[in-house]
């Protein structure tokens, strides 16, 4: 799955660093206390007013130039060079200084002390700009600086990685090719252990990240970095991972019967006479297990063979002709100038990240996508997504939402628009519109809702499981050192029902082959909360704007769809993601839409394991 909300910049943007002798700051003059002349909050707003103007021009600034070194970081990797690198650093050093400022902190406090005199969006950048300093406080400059310093050595480490496979240097694309197709075990298992081979080699970096990322926000007053990010969505860390657990268990019955059923299938598949009572890791079409969708092939509905013949220009090409047939405008030609499509030339001397992500140059309209795009069905699906993204940020990006406010409703929206447009992209009747497969291609409808739950469904207990426990186990309960690949694999057994082929002991370190480990830490559970909006966002559109059936739509050339999707990503989070969400879908945050959606295959289901043994 290449479900990416931002690039690394998230991580080390607002992180940054150390203040220098000549710190720029947003300044406010000394006022006189307010007069009979001028009321207190017309004197309090003219205040926020004058601060926020400066602090958003000076914000915008430092951004786009740490958005240009993160970029140049991650388009061109080259063996033993770190001048990117260095220069990533000192960008993001002097995001730092300027959002972590001592004096921009003490002035954010003493205006948000008279937030009852502010107007909710003031209050809202205010916020905003406080929560962003916690990264990266001038008050513990020097760990600030150890921290952006340590994360950029540790990209270089995460994306310059030479894996080896049969004696060969290959890519984590043909990695994942390789667990798709290949039907020996012992060869599944050399590619499986392949991909961890990085683990080791990123364990020092981390520890040492999760030291300076928990000393960081600890001196605005956050007990650790997991609880820091959750409080990003207004919720404490025990009432996210409440939440989580909670979408875990409304899901867990559909899970079992995947598990159940993946274990017999795959035992088959494989020529397995004893079915193990928990699913090998490396019989997973996935290095992480968190997504089985390639275990089925849905006869009519793989593109392959048709994409191929199109080639992966106009899978780009395409995803953009979608949304501006919903109403969305053209993207600038600079998206196309700019951004880093497809895979590098086989002779190119250099690496890129191959992790599909968009990015947000400068808070305005310099649009651009990390990919590598290949004539695939995934890679047809991921364009999509991540276009939904750069539609997103095009669509907030406008005079009533300052530079400080461009961003999702919350982190999760983001990742739900990209995925929902990814799902209904793949559905049969939007298919047959492009004329991608013919009106009579019979389709097996319960073969085409199992391969969704084997991608959707199979994610959650990954991503709202393993990923979110293990992190908020890493730092918030500052799990030891000699505890890590242990807890990693007891989360995977007790979450996704899942072990390794061989024992995996503390010589390893398993969950930071995860990117997000090391470079988006502490936010996973956004992915997992995503799916539940998808599906909610989704179940509306099909019932009451198109009514249609959800499992058979086609978003295509619908204007009010694009209306009902535009008005939720104009506001970027200027609004609160709770109300946004009731307004639109007259429900609250819930599992149900998602489990409706697959309500239908679970007798299937059940069928087909009746007699099997269940083990979750």
């Amino acid at each position: 799955m290449k479900k990416y909300l931002l690039p690394l910049m998230a991580a080390a943007w607002l992180a940054a660093c150390a203040p220098t002798a000549k710190t720029p700051v947003a300044t406010s003059p000394v006022h006189p206390p307010p007069s009979a002349k001028l009321t207190a909050p017309d004197y309090y707003r003219a205040r926020a007013q004058q601060f926020l103007d400066g602090y958003n021009a000076e914000y915008v600034r430092l951004y786009t130039a740490s958005s240009e070194a993160e970029w140049r970081s991650n388009t061109h990797i080259v063996a033993g060079d770190t001048s990117n690198a260095g220069a990533t650093t000192r960008a993001n050093q002097r995001m730092a200084a300027f959002t972590g400022s001592a004096d921009n902190i003490r002035q954010l406090r003493e205006l948000l002390s008279h937030k009852a005199d502010l107007t909710g969006l003031q209050t809202k950048q205010l916020e905003t700009a406080l929560y962003n300093a916690a990264n990266n406080p001038q008050t513990v400059a020097d760990v600030v600086k150890r921290r952006i310093q340590a994360e950029a050595a540790q990209t270089e480490k995460l994306y310059g990685f030479d894996y080896r496979y049969a004696g060969k240097s290959v890519t984590t694309n043909d990695l994942d090719e390789l667990l798709r197709k290949e039907t020996n075990p012992q060869k599944r298992q050399q590619v499986w252990e392949a991909s961890k081979a990085i683990g080791p080699t990123l364990k020092t970096g981390l520890l040492n990240l999760r030291d300076l990322r928990n000393q960081t926000v600890q001196a605005l007053g956050y007990p650790d970095y997991f609880t820091y990010q959750a409080s990003d969505y207004g919720l404490t860390r025990d009432e996210m991972m409440a939440l989580v657990r909670k979408i875990n268990d409304e899901l867990r019955p559909l899970y079992r019967e995947l598990h159940t059923y993946a274990r017999y299938e795959l035992a088959k598949k494989y020529h397995v006479q004893q079915v193990p009572d928990y699913l090998p890791a490396h019989w997973l079409p996935n290095r992480w297990g968190q997504d089985w969708g390639a275990m089925v092939d849905v006869k009519g509905l793989n593109l392959d063979a048709v994409l191929a013949k199109k080639g992966p220009e106009w899978q780009v090409k395409q995803s953009e002709r979608f949304y501006q047939s919903l109403g969305f405008p053209a993207l600038p030609a600079s998206f196309y100038e700019t951004s880093s499509l497809y895979p590098l030339p086989k002779n190119a001397d250099y690496k890129k990240n191959n992790h599909a992500s968009a990015w947000h140059m400068d808070l305005n309209q310099d649009l651009r996508s990390l990919m590598s795009v290949e004539a695939n069905t995934e890679w047809y699906e991921t364009a999509h997504h991540e276009l939904g993204h750069i539609f997103y940020y095009q669509t907030y990006s406008n005079p009533d939402v300052p530079p400080l406010l461009r961003q999702g409703a919350n982190r999760a929206y983001h990742e739900a628009i990209g995925s929902m447009m990814g799902l209904a992209a793949k559905q049969k009747p939007f298919l047959v519109g492009l004329g991608l497969i013919p009106a009579s291609t019979k389709t097996d409808q319960t073969q085409q809702l199992l391969q969704e739950a084997l991608s959707y469904v199979t994610f959650i207990p990954f991503a709202s499981g393993v990923m979110s426990e293990w992190e908020n186990s890493f730092y918030a309960d500052k799990l030891p050192a000699d505890q890590l690949n242990a807890r990693w694999w007891a989360l995977c057994k007790q979450y996704q029902g899942m072990v390794p082929p061989t024992t995996r002991g503390e010589n390893y370190l398993d969950p930071a082959t995860k990117t997000h480990i090391n470079d988006d830490p502490a936010q996973y559970y956004d992915y997992a909360l995503s799916y539940v909006i998808l599906f909610q966002l989704h179940d509306h559109i099909a019932k009451n704007i198109l009514h249609q059936d959800p499992h058979a739509t086609n978003y295509y050339g619908s204007e009010e769809v694009g209306r009902f999707l535009r008005d939720i990503m104009r506001p970027g989070s200027s609004r609160d993601w709770r109300t946004v969400l009731k307004e639109k879908t007259g429900e609250d945050l819930s599992a149900r839409a998602m489990v409706d959606y697959f309500q239908p295959l679970m007798a299937y289901l059940k069928a087909q394991n009746k007699g099997r043994k269940y083990t979750m």
